[in-house]
């Protein structure tokens, strides 16, 4: 072996050597320094945990608790066990409750979701102005729950209301709207899906990650726009549409504010939506026991709704190239 080969062999790479350097470094650091990190982190870290602490997991625990008893506004608790449960199942508003806000779900959700994967649609295929359509649609969002009800109260009106108007002027029958039993919760519904906006900027997002060579190669094959749609634009954004069924089903069992602010559960209790039920049993009656069993009745309605979607997707939601 000639001297050279011997002197490079011999000589550690400058590679090698800032390795150890770091190392050497990492391993002298004083232990102040590092007790200083961690004092740093737990400091930054310590608003996240007393929040959660306080205004999440205390209320929490501590709704369990009053679930099982008898409190009223301005007396004292006493345990109660399962007595609010057993009221519940005996109640018939609470069924009632339930049966609206399961009506607003299957029209909201799913209207919802469908005018926001058009509007989606339309932006994605639109060449210009994207961002103005997209300030656009997403404004609803942005408009105030009071706000947004005075409006739809006023496009609502009878007589006056533009809606109407507009169905006079095509000669069309009118309609009562939120006035009317029949209607009242349809027409929260169609309220509902004028804010998806959030929906449909997801959906795009979503759109624009589509491969453009799988659409590329479906039209070499023959493929029209609609089976283009239907056999890959749909599988590769099911992921998505599965996101927005679940959050869209979890904001629609909870509407409260809108039937509050518009029908205050009218007309007949025709829009008596589940929360708007709890929150009158809390702060009306003064039922805190039984309110309280009522959230976690809603709590546990979710959780089952959720995960049966999640059982569902199984078959029509495509992840990593398979079902």
């Amino acid at each position: 072996m000639s001297t050279v080969s011997r002197a490079v062999k011999s000589t550690p790479s400058v590679a090698t050597s800032r390795t150890r350097a770091d190392r050497a470094t990492s391993v002298n650091k004083p232990p102040s320094f590092k007790k200083s990190q961690s004092r740093w982190g737990r400091a930054f870290a310590a608003p996240a945990v007393i929040g959660f602490l306080v205004f999440t997991l205390g209320p929490m625990v501590a709704s369990i608790i009053i679930s099982f008893t008898d409190w009223n506004i301005g007396g004292s608790p006493h345990m109660a066990g399962l007595d609010n449960y057993q009221k519940m199942l005996a109640d018939p508003k609470f069924y009632h409750a339930l049966k609206a806000i399961v009506i607003y779900a299957l029209i909201a959700v799913p209207g919802t979701i469908l005018v926001a994967f058009c509007m989606a649609l339309l932006m994605h295929r639109i060449r210009r102005g994207v961002g103005l359509f997209r300030t656009i649609f997403y404004l609803p969002v942005l408009v105030p729950p009071v706000a947004n009800s005075i409006l739809w109260m006023w496009m609502y009106d009878p007589t006056a209301g533009i809606l109407n108007t507009i169905l006079k002027f095509l000669h069309l029958p009118t309609s009562q709207w939120i006035y009317a039993e029949n209607t009242a919760v349809p027409s929260i519904a169609l309220m509902a899906m004028w804010a998806f906006g959030n929906m449909a900027i997801i959906f795009l997002s979503a759109l624009q990650g589509v491969p453009r060579e799988l659409l590329e190669a479906a039209e070499m094959d023959g493929a029209n726009a609609w089976m283009r749609m239907w056999h890959v634009t749909m599988p590769q954004i099911s992921p998505i549409i599965l996101f927005n069924l679940i959050t869209g089903l979890v904001g629609a069992f909870q509407q409260f504010d809108t039937a509050f602010i518009m029908t205050s559960g009218g007309p007949n209790d025709a829009t008596l939506f589940y929360v708007f039920y709890l929150y009158s049993k809390a702060f009306t009656d003064g039922q805190l026991g039984y309110a309280c069993a009522l959230a976690w009745v809603l709590f546990l309605l979710i959780l089952v709704a959720t995960l049966l979607v999640f059982r569902s997707s199984d078959r029509w939601v495509y992840a990593g190239g398979a079902k």
